[in-house]
């Protein structure tokens, strides 16, 4: 992939709404197939190790999952649930991280110009230097991913090792993976690799198989083969996610109505001072 994937396509609290005209370069993905992977946990170890994340202390909930949930130092994490299916039990296993999406409600949601980015190769990211930490990003976010961290002050999230990326490498969790259930390319190569094997899931008594990659977001860069489509839930999943309807209208009406109050209240002080000049105080006799 390009160095040239670091050039940023939308910024978050952006007047022009946060578009910044970068020609858009293919979108990247991470392909997920929940259906072979085994729960090994090398792609949590190979995160860490890459992003220098400092170790988290692990919980025991009587489930083989290492953190209950995500955390500001630990963004790849192996969700472990079981189901009983007609009769029997199923150990459904899934890489829960950020999903990076197309239309992200963290970026509509912060406030903070620059604070979250969306490089021109699809990617998500978090610019530490820009974050005041407000959290706001986390409250748009459908997958409940970004997480504030007390230590730093900053929110936190999986980056997809975009410095990886930008030089043609492979996120560090896809290297690390030992069964071939993570692969790494172009959004269009990665749906069409899975809906290959959606198919081979259905020919193989899977009947409700899907590709999970949500419209409600735009799509997004982490596409996911589930066994069982029709309960994304299971997987610890939205069905629909989209951004939340209260991002919306703060972006999307109340901001750009304030900032018009603005524009109107300063052209209304400069048209009054050009009118009537400058206000002379009187003194009293």
């Amino acid at each position: 992939m390009s160095v040239h994937s670091l050039e940023i396509r939308r910024s978050s609290a952006s007047l022009l709404g946060g578009a910044t005209g970068m020609r858009a370069l293919p979108d990247v993905a991470k392909y997920v197939d929940t259906s072979t992977c085994i729960g090994c946990k090398a792609c949590e170890v190979a995160c860490q190790e890459w992003n220098d994340l400092a170790p988290v202390a692990t919980h025991q909930v009587g489930t083989y999952q290492t953190l209950p949930t995500l955390d500001a130092g630990f963004w790849n994490l192996i969700r472990f649930d079981e189901r009983e299916v007609d009769g029997g039990l199923k150990w459904l296993m899934r890489k829960d991280q950020c999903m990076h999406c197309a239309e992200p409600g963290c970026l509509e949601a912060c406030p903070a110009p620059g604070a979250i980015v969306q490089y021109a190769n699809g990617i998500v990211d978090v610019n530490p230097d820009n974050c005041i930490g407000c959290g706001y990003c986390e409250t748009g976010c459908p997958f409940d991913v970004p997480r504030f961290s007390a230590k730093t002050g900053k929110m936190a999230k999986c980056t997809l090792c975009v410095d990886r990326v930008s030089v043609g490498l492979e996120p560090a969790c896809i290297k690390a993976c030992p069964t071939g259930c993570l692969h790494f390319g172009t959004k269009e190569d990665m749906v069409a690799l899975g809906s290959a094997r959606v198919a081979q899931l259905k020919a193989n008594g899977f009947p409700q198989a899907a590709l999970y990659d949500p419209q409600g977001v735009g799509g997004t860069g982490v596409v996911t083969v589930l066994g069982f489509g029709d309960h994304p839930e299971w997987y610890g999943l939205a069905a629909n996610p989209h951004v939340p309807l209260g991002v919306k209208l703060w972006k999307n009406i109340l901001r750009p109505i304030g900032l018009i109050a603005i524009f109107g209240a300063l052209i209304g002080t400069v048209g009054h001072y050009f009118t009537y000049g400058k206000k002379e105080y009187r003194e009293e006799a």
